[in-house]
């Protein structure tokens, strides 16, 4: 049994959500899952669920904010058999043209938090999406009619940065959000042989003086629950 998943093989599904608030994983279950879903963890707060969806059967866990406690769950996943990561989850927006409440979907994470590189075991490596499911995801929100932006991310370890320009040296580059945990997932995915994608709302928006601008909670509330619809259909595709 891992440490931090009080939980056997079997309890949880294939396909993982993996939001970073435990109230998200409770609200993901109560409103998405088909009835008979149960808690499978407890342990320090992060809740995990089992049900299904549509039928198919998938988990929710909790990971905590940022690479350290998100990469020990992806890694205690793995020994319960997860297959498929999807994070679920708030970025701030840095693309131009982007607004409250829109959808992203991460194609790859800058490492900027260390803590992939240090697993990694490498100086300099790329984590990166599984291809079929961002495509998948894409055309969902396409079809959905959602405001979708398909890009590059930034993994940072500092939610309060000192440092104003950030912001615009992200930018520079094609970065289209900020957070916190998608390249721990993606490099972990990478050396399990896992699938994983981070799909995101955008809850502020990030200015490149380092200002920033924040979503009303009616205005998340909506845009968090059509990134969690698509979400649970990418997980169980």
């Amino acid at each position: 049994m891992p440490i931090h998943l009080r939980a056997e093989r079997g309890d949880y599904a294939p396909n993982v959500l993996c939001p970073g608030d435990p109230r998200r994983a409770t609200y993901i279950a109560e409103t998405f899952f088909d009835e008979g879903w149960r808690c499978v963890n407890t342990e320090r707060g992060l809740l995990g669920y089992t049900g299904t969806f549509e039928g198919s059967p998938i988990s929710v866990q909790t990971t905590g904010m940022g690479c350290p406690s998100s990469g020990i769950v992806f890694e205690e996943l793995v020994m319960l058999g997860a297959r498929r990561l999807v994070r679920v989850g708030t970025c701030g927006g840095l693309g131009d043209g982007m607004a409250m409440g829109d959808t992203v979907i991460a194609i790859s994470a800058t490492a900027e938090d260390t803590t992939p590189l240090r697993y990694a075991q490498m100086d300099g490596y790329a984590p990166t999406a599984t291809f079929t499911l961002a495509e998948t995801a894409a055309r969902l929100s396409r079809e959905h009619g959602t405001t979708v932006h398909v890009g590059p991310v930034v993994t940072s370890g500092v939610f309060y940065d000192p440092d104003p320009t950030t912001f615009a040296r992200w930018k520079r580059l094609g970065h289209v959000g900020v957070e916190m945990e998608a390249a721990m997932m993606y490099t972990v995915a990478a050396v399990k042989r896992l699938e994983a994608l981070a799909i995101m709302t955008v809850s502020d928006l990030l200015g490149e003086s380092g200002d920033t601008e924040r979503i009303s909670d009616d205005d998340l509330a909506r845009g968090v629950d059509d990134m969690m619809r698509l979400a649970c259909r990418v997980a169980v595709s």
